[in-house]
């Protein structure tokens, strides 16, 4: 009998900022592409957790995938299909 490990889902959180326009940007490509893979994702304010402020600055957006950046800025649906296929 073979048994095959199961692999949880990633976690994704976006790093924002309020009123940061690319951080609604990065949203919206978020809203549109994560859903098409059963996919969702959290919010975290870089300005409320000193850890974050610390490790990310004025670098906002970021996406966290597990943890670890995958995306900062900027991020098309193409470029964000990519990122997550990668992972599956």
């Amino acid at each position: 009998m073979l048994f095959r490990r199961s692999i949880l889902p990633a976690r994704y959180e976006l790093v924002t900022r309020d009123r940061c326009h690319l951080c609604d940007e990065m949203a919206a490509v978020l809203d549109m592409v994560l859903p098409e893979f059963g996919l969702t994702y959290t919010l975290r304010d870089v300005d409320a957790e000193p850890e974050l402020r610390e490790r990310f600055t004025d670098v906002v957006p970021v996406l966290l995938r597990d943890g670890r950046p995958v995306a900062k800025v900027r991020v098309d649906r193409r470029a964000l299909a990519r990122i997550v296929r990668g992972r599956l």
